[in-house]
C-alpha cells in the first residue's frame, strides 16, 4: 500500500464512517454480523487464562467488540489506520461501557508493536485495502506468538460467478447506486465493488498466505461463496 493509496482509502473510509454500521447491515441483510461471529469462532481464544487479540482494520469495532464480549479475559488492540472510523468505534466503547478494547491509529504495513505480543488477530473486510498484502503478512506474522492464528473474513472474488450471476449484477450494478443514496458517496462503494472484483480467489490468497510463512492454512466459504475466512497458523 503505497502511501497516497492509504492516505485516500483513509479518506474514502473517513467520509463514509457515520455510515458504515447501517450500511453493512443493510446491504448484506444482517448477514455481516453472523460472519464476524463466524469469524471469532475461527480465532479460538483461549476461555481459562487472559490473551491479546490484535483487530487490523478494525473499523467501528463490531470484531473487537464480539471478541472481547465472549472471551472477558482477552485484551483487544483494534487497529485502523482511518482515524474517523476508530472514533465511530470509541463511541460504541463508551455507550458500552466496554474497557478491554484498546483503539490505536495504525498501519498494517509498520505496526507499533512488540514481536510475539498477541495470541490471534484478525483481519475483518481489510486485507483488499492494504498495499502490498505482503507486507501486512510480514507484521502480522511477527507480531504473533508461535502457534498463534491469523483469521481473515474478505469478500471472495468478484471474478466467479455467484447465484447465477446475480450477486455480480449486485456487485457492479446495484451496490454502488445504494452507497449513494444514504451515504451520498458512490465512490467509496465503486471502490469496494472494483477491490472485490480484483480480490484472489481463496485458493490464490491462501497461497499468498502460505508464501508469507503461515501454516496450516484453511478457508471456510459461506454464503455461498460470497464472504470467505482464511485461517493461518504461526510456526511453532
Amino acid at each position: 500500500m503505497s502511501s497516497d493509496h492509504g492516505q485516500r482509502v483513509a479518506s474514502m473510509f473517513g467520509r463514509i464512517a457515520g455510515w458504515y454500521d447501517f450500511l453493512n447491515h443493510f446491504l448484506s441483510l444482517g448477514l455481516d454480523i453472523l460472519w464476524r461471529r463466524r469469524l471469532v469462532d475461527h480465532l479460538a481464544l483461549p476461555k481459562d487464562r487472559p490473551s491479546r487479540l490484535l483487530d487490523l482494520a478494525a473499523g467501528t469495532m463490531d470484531v473487537s467488540l464480539e471478541a472481547a464480549g465472549r472471551h472477558p479475559k482477552c485484551r483487544v488492540t483494534a487497529a485502523d489506520f482511518c482515524l474517523p472510523m476508530l472514533v465511530e468505534g470509541t463511541k460504541k466503547l463508551a455507550r458500552r461501557g466496554v474497557k478491554s478494547i484498546d483503539p490505536v491509529q495504525a498501519d498494517g504495513r509498520a505496526l507499533p508493536f512488540a514481536d510475539e505480543r498477541f495470541e490471534a488477530a484478525s483481519i475483518a473486510f481489510g486485507i483488499r485495502n492494504i498495499r502490498p498484502r505482503s507486507e501486512a503478512y510480514a507484521e502480522l506474522l511477527r507480531v504473533l506468538k508461535p502457534g498463534g492464528r491469523l483469521c481473515i473474513l474478505e469478500f471472495g472474488s468478484g471474478k466467479q460467478r455467484i447465484l447465477g450471476g446475480i450477486y455480480n449484477f449486485y456487485l457492479d450494478r446495484l451496490l454502488p447506486v445504494i452507497g449513494k443514496v444514504f451515504s451520498s458517496d458512490d465512490g467509496a462503494y465503486r471502490y469496494l465493488a472494483d477491490t472485490i472484483r480484483e480480490f484472489p480467489d481463496a485458493d490464490a490468497l491462501a497461497a499468498e498466505m502460505r508464501a508469507s510463512g503461515f501454516a496450516e492454512v484453511s478457508w471456510e466459504k459461506l454464503a455461498f461463496g460470497i464472504v470467505v475466512i482464511h485461517v493461518g497458523v504461526k510456526k511453532t
